[in-house]
Order: C-alpha cells, then sequence, then structure tokens
C-alpha cells in the first residue's frame, strides 16, 4: 500500500497510452519511472479486441515532459518484486501531450516462458547429444 501511495498530484499531468504484447503482472496505480524517480502511474489497463494487445493508460506528472519517441519498458522491482512501468526519453524535439501513443514498447519477461525456453533448449541439446 505505501509503495502505491501517490506522492505528486497526477491530477495536473498528461495521458498517454501504451500498447504491449503482454503486461506481465502490472496493476493500476503502478508506478511509472524513469531513471528510477516515479514520474507518473499507471491510470488504466485494457485489452485491444482487435490486435489483441494490452493498452496501457498512463499519467505522467506535468513537470516531466517526455519526448514523442521516447520507450516505455514493463520491469519488476527486484527478482520477485512489483512491475512498473520504465520510461526512456527519446530525442524528438516534440514532447508527449494529452492523449499520444507511444510507439516504442518492451513487454515484461515472463519468467515462465524463459525457464520454458531454457528447459526446452537443454532438452533439444541432450537430444542432439545421442
Amino acid at each position: 500500500k505505501v509503495g502505491n501511495a501517490s506522492s505528486v498530484g497526477m491530477s495536473d499531468g498528461y495521458r498517454i497510452v501504451a500498447e504491449f504484447d503482454n503486461i506481465g503482472g502490472l496493476k493500476v496505480r503502478a508506478p511509472v519511472k524513469s531513471a528510477g524517480v516515479v514520474v507518473g502511474r499507471v491510470e488504466g489497463i485494457s485489452l485491444d479486441m482487435r490486435t489483441f494487445r494490452a493498452n496501457v493508460a498512463l499519467r505522467i506528472d506535468k513537470r516531466y515532459p517526455f519526448p514523442r519517441d521516447s520507450s516505455a519498458s514493463i520491469l519488476t522491482a527486484g527478482l520477485l518484486g512489483e512491475q512498473y512501468v520504465g520510461m526512456d526519453g527519446g530525442g524528438d524535439e516534440q514532447n508527449l501531450k494529452e492523449g499520444d501513443r507511444l510507439k516504442i514498447t518492451q513487454s515484461a519477461i515472463v519468467l515462465e516462458k524463459v525457464i520454458g525456453q531454457f528447459l526446452y533448449g537443454k532438452a533439444a541439446e541432450a537430444g542432439a547429444g545421442k
């Protein structure tokens, strides 16, 4: 609860949307961080029934203008910690504004998939060695 307490009034922010293939365990009110600093919060999560991708609405504090070519990634705090959105600023001269969509995103790493791929690779190596 304390980790999700809002330290900044986000009503003065701007809303942008990022689209992800997989959001893992990301939750509404999760922090949006840039360089470890909380710059916003996840405002909403929905499924686009046309693309079957997750739309994540982010409310960014107006004190933090990000370039239009910024990117967003879903990251995990620690090994088994809560997930959050990491923002990396781009180099565009134009800044994001209310209603913009991020073009560059990186989905959450799903630990089960990574372990499955590792085990599948090991099984394939064992089979090839015979």
